[in-house]
């Protein structure tokens, strides 16, 4: 059967492995590719390659007016017959900076816009397009249990705060370090488990929603925005760890991102998949009264974008919230 995934994050690293795997494991599916600028035509004609059916749409993430754009042109696209059914959604694109401080168009800290709200928006926009079973997969990270066993004392654990707080610059304490930065990557990553916990109570049967943490995958580009030592150490030092069992390769990566996308791995909806199983997140991801306060500040910072026009009369299936 025909159908149509929707990934962000599959121009570099781990997205673009689990794009190609993907392709090449399912050829009924039809891969868009959501990248910024010109990227998103020269990464779907690589993809493409060999025959396979991909397009894309361009957004930058970091900017919730151009997720609706996007967002919309999905829909566009969907209702006018040119995709096939949507059974998937990949939100795979991660951003981390140097300091706690970076403010993106809409006002919200980098780092939570790109990281929760540009997923959230992705979700809420499409969410009576998909057609069951789908399945939406958030790319998360180990960082969010905060010792050193799952962080490598590389980056610090999450510090939570009201989303009104963490939502704006500033929230963690000397917000020009890179250990602030560090703190709202991790940050962030509980807060993409809350909301899938969340999606999974509110989506309709049939709509899966599941995190996944591919592990501490050195030679990606999220160390981009870092000094040029932590660079350099990302791409040509720490990518000796992938042969112990302290890392995973790319390549390794993007496999078990891949098989969780195309429900090769099981994971009933809410799970959290680490690396190529089921497992629990921490514990501190698990609480229902954070969870609905996220969802609750998600909705209200994302509202004005995500007005949804209204489904033809046959739809039959109303919006969750």
């Amino acid at each position: 059967m025909q159908s149509t995934v929707v990934m962000t994050g599959a121009s570099r690293g781990i997205g673009r492995a689990a794009a190609e795997r993907v392709l090449r494991r399912s050829p009924h599916t039809h891969l868009l590719v959501v990248a910024r600028g010109s990227c998103g035509a020269r990464l779907s004609a690589e993809l493409g390659a060999g025959g396979h059916a991909v397009s894309y749409v361009a957004a930058d993430l970091g900017s919730l007016g151009s997720v609706r754009s996007a967002a919309t042109e999905i829909l566009d696209r969907l209702d006018g017959g040119e995709l096939p059914p949507l059974r998937g959604f990949v939100g795979n694109a991660g951003t981390q900076y140097t300091n706690a401080l970076t403010e993106g168009p809409d006002g919200f800290e980098c780092t939570f816009a790109v990281n929760v709200l540009a997923n959230h928006l992705f979700v809420r926009l499409l969410e009576d397009r998909f057609a069951p079973p789908a399945r939406i997969v958030i790319t998360v990270s180990d960082t969010h249990f905060g010792d050193f066993r799952h962080n490598l004392g590389m980056v610090p654990g999450p510090l939570w705060r009201s989303p009104e707080v963490l939502a704006r610059t500033g929230a963690f304490p000397r917000p020009d370090t890179t250990a602030a930065g560090r703190t709202a990557y991790s940050t962030s990553k509980l807060a993409a488990i809350h909301l899938v916990h969340e999606y999974a109570r509110r989506l309709p049967a049939g709509i899966d929603a599941v995190a996944h943490n591919p592990g501490f995958v050195p030679g990606t580009g999220l160390a981009r925005n870092a000094d040029r030592f932590s660079r350099f150490a990302m791409r040509r030092i720490l990518p000796v760890m992938t042969l112990t069992p302290l890392a995973t390769s790319r390549s390794a990566a993007g496999q078990h991102l891949a098989d969780v996308v195309l429900g090769t791995t099981e994971a009933p909806t809410g799970s959290y998949v680490d690396r190529d199983r089921a497992a629990r997140s921490s514990e501190e991801s698990y609480d229902p009264r954070r969870e609905r306060e996220l969802w609750d500040a998600a909705e209200r910072f994302t509202a004005v974008y995500a007005a949804r026009r209204r489904r033809s009369p046959d739809s039959g299936r109303p919006p969750i919230g």
